[in-house]
């Protein structure tokens, strides 16, 4: 079974829940569904400091 964390509800969601416009996920567990913001807010992190995302050009 898999879950995801509903963004206007603030919940984790098994597969008949909201939009999926309106999820993260799948997750295989609830667990995970339910730190899907923390996840999602490390990998921003990890990818504003990837030099290889990083679209600003010094000097502009």
């Amino acid at each position: 079974m898999a879950y995801w964390f509903c963004l206007k509800h603030h919940a984790v969601e098994p597969q008949d829940g909201c939009a999926y416009k309106d999820r993260l996920g799948p997750y295989d567990t609830e667990e995970e569904a339910s730190h899907a913001l923390e996840k999602a807010a490390e990998r921003t992190e990890a990818w504003d400091k990837d030099p290889a995302w990083n679209d600003d050009v010094e000097g502009e």
